[in-house]
């Protein structure tokens, strides 16, 4: 029950945090990588707690330094909890999984990434090079949120998929040799 609580607290937090930030229902970002440049359309009426998630860690510059730090083609480049040291960036707090909300991971979209808890969502995303339906939710299992797609510059993710990967840091394999670095995210505006 005091799990329910808080998750509905938070949720009830975020959305009143998305009305602070005066987020569109369909924000784009801009995200700014070390090897070009992607655009993002968020949902915000399928995924609200998500999308002022995410727009609150652009909105303080929350992702700016951060790095890819798990690319594996033809499934998933990761990113955004983690500076070029491989030291984890802080989370504000965990969310609830809103994986129930008819979006699918599909190639292009952008999903939160979490542990096994399934409502363990904070900082980390991912974008989907691949339809990775096994990801969303089935009958007996959550899924993981999907809360946008990539608009623009899905070429750049293809092309950071190329890049050689390895061992760094804490990790056995799947990050890329040359970093792919978060240099900056921005909101942008409506035309």
């Amino acid at each position: 029950m005091r799990l329910l609580c808080g998750l509905l607290l938070t949720g009830i937090t975020l959305t009143a945090h998305a009305e602070d930030l005066d987020i569109p229902p369909y924000p784009r970002i801009e995200i700014t990588t070390s090897h070009g440049s992607f655009v993002l359309e968020l949902d915000g009426p399928r995924a609200p707690i998500s999308v002022a998630n995410f727009v609150s860690y652009v909105s303080e510059g929350g992702y700016d330094g951060s790095i890819f730090h798990r690319v594996k083609p033809g499934f998933v480049a990761q990113g955004g909890g983690y500076d070029r040291d491989f030291d984890e960036l802080p989370t504000k707090t965990e969310i609830p999984n809103e994986s129930g909300n008819g979006l699918s991971n599909e190639r292009g979209t952008i999903a939160m990434a979490r542990l096994g808890n399934p409502h363990s969502a904070g900082r980390q995303f991912y974008i989907n090079l691949a339809d990775n339906l096994s990801l969303d939710p089935g009958t007996a299992r959550w899924g993981y949120a999907v809360f946008g797609r990539v608009v623009e510059g899905l070429d750049v993710l293809d092309a950071i998929a190329e890049l050689p990967t390895g061992p760094a840091g804490p990790f056995r394999s799947d990050v890329p040799q040359s970093p792919v670095t978060i240099t900056a995210t921005r909101l942008v505006p409506d035309d």
